[in-house]
């Protein structure tokens, strides 16, 4: 029985007794006329109130209904008039009305978000895909119709293998590619891919960037950065060796030459080979670092590898510490320079300090962290640390650090140095994979 009916019946059942009643009391004392007309008065009026009550309990429930399926369409702009907070269906209005204002004020939210993020994937130069489970493009930013060559209304609907994409949203997620698209682009490109669910369906994203320029911009500061300390170096020989040679070559000009003139020839000769001497112990350095060969892989033990280092350095007791049993692949000479440098580094600055060196590990997923943690004065210049030939060591060659940090990357790896207290000094924390990993 629907809710309008029962709500009726139960109106004439509850009105039942009383009409019940006069209509008995109708029948004895009156004429007949008079017992028709107010018994069908009685009747009218029961029936009336009856059809009333159940319009005023149905009618305020439609309203309700009508709200809520408003919400349920995204109308968010029906209200309902003469709610009031001072009977149970009047705070049900309200309430329905705030959720209405709320889910209003939460669209316009949603609209303005959506509408910002279009306009910064529109401006931003790098590319965007996302292409639904089906392999087909749903969404497309206008750095990939330029990539692409082709505007957004022809591209959409389109699966990856006609718009020449499928190479990149298969294999892995994050590399570099070096060649050109359907647009013309050519050059050096940052591909990486990610996935998400849209309607409980996966959705692949593409995200192709030009690093071209950047690598161009960062190969000229290095460079520019490299000639400058090559000038400085080569400079402060040059500069000595030009000046004892023109003095050494007035001496000889001379008609008359002093006794001690020998002494000095000599002294000036030793200082020229000397300064030369440095000279080509920096360019070896130099050639050393620029021609570091690729990695060798093969298993190394951690423990065996540190072990080892460790008892090169004679200077000062180094404290092990060592971590669970880790195995890595990667080439043992090249990280033994490696180490080798960084405790080195750490014992020069304990020595200045009287402090200690203490060397561990720790083993988690896919990788080794190996650190070196000294109690010396701290890093100084952090900005420079891993800048070539730069030192503030009176006998350094400034390329520590800098080789160091090349073998980590060739092993596709991380290197950091940090400054720590409790005691004061610097740690350095060595980042390995566990297996080895070929560059893209």
């Amino acid at each position: 029985m629907p809710y309008e009916t029962r709500v009726l019946v139960f109106a004439l059942l509850a009105g039942l007794p009383g009409a019940l009643l006069s209509l008995i009391l109708l029948i004895r004392g009156y004429s007949p006329k008079f017992q028709w007309t107010f018994g069908l008065l009685v009747v009218g009026l029961w029936l009336g109130f009856a059809f009333t009550l159940r319009e005023r309990v149905v009618r305020p429930l439609q309203t309700l209904s009508n709200l809520l399926a408003a919400l349920l369409e995204g109308d968010y702009s029906i209200r309902s008039r003469g709610a009031t907070s001072q009977d149970a269906l009047g705070l049900a209005m309200l309430e329905v009305n705030a959720l209405g204002q709320t889910l209003r004020e939460q669209r316009l939210g949603a609209l303005e978000a959506t509408a910002l993020l279009r306009k910064v994937m529109d401006e931003i130069d790098v590319a965007v895909f996302a292409f639904d489970s089906e392999r087909k493009l749903r969404v497309v930013n206008r750095a990939g119709e330029r990539l692409a060559g082709q505007a957004a209304e022809r591209m959409r609907g389109r699966t990856a293998e006609a718009l020449g994409l499928a190479e990149f949203i298969a294999g892995q997620p994050q590399r570099t590619y070096d060649g050109g698209f359907p647009g013309g682009a050519k050059g050096r490109w940052e591909i990486r891919r990610s996935t998400f669910r849209q309607g409980g369906l996966p959705h692949q994203l593409l995200v192709i960037s030009d690093v071209s320029r950047t690598l161009r911009e960062e190969e000229l500061a290095a460079w520019q950065r490299l000639i400058r300390v090559l000038s400085h170096e080569i400079n402060n020989s040059l500069a000595p060796i030009k000046s004892i040679a023109g003095s050494l070559q007035s001496l000889l000009s001379r008609p008359a030459r002093p006794r001690d003139a020998d002494d000095d020839l000599i002294r000036g000769l030793e200082v020229i080979a000397g300064r030369s001497d440095a000279l080509s112990r920096f360019m070896q350095s130099y050639a050393r670092l620029a021609r570091l060969p690729a990695p060798r892989y093969a298993s190394l033990d951690v423990e065996t590898w540190v072990r080892r280092v460790v008892t090169l350095e004679t200077r000062l007791p180094i404290r092990v510490e060592p971590g669970s049993t880790a195995v890595i692949s990667a080439d043992g000479d090249q990280l033994d320079q490696l180490l080798i440098n960084l405790v080195r580094n750490a014992v020069d600055a304990s020595l200045e300090t009287g402090g200690g060196v203490r060397v561990g590990w720790n083993r988690a997923a896919g990788h080794v962290d190996v650190w070196v943690r000294d109690e010396g004065a701290g890093i100084a210049d952090s900005a420079n640390l891993f800048v070539p030939f730069y030192t503030t060591k009176p006998n350094g060659s400034g390329i520590g650090l800098a080789l160091s940090r090349q073998i980590t990357e060739a092993h596709r790896g991380s290197l950091t140095l940090e400054n720590v207290d409790q005691p004061r000094g610097c740690l350095a924390r060595l980042r390995l994979p566990t297996r080895a990993q070929s560059a893209s």
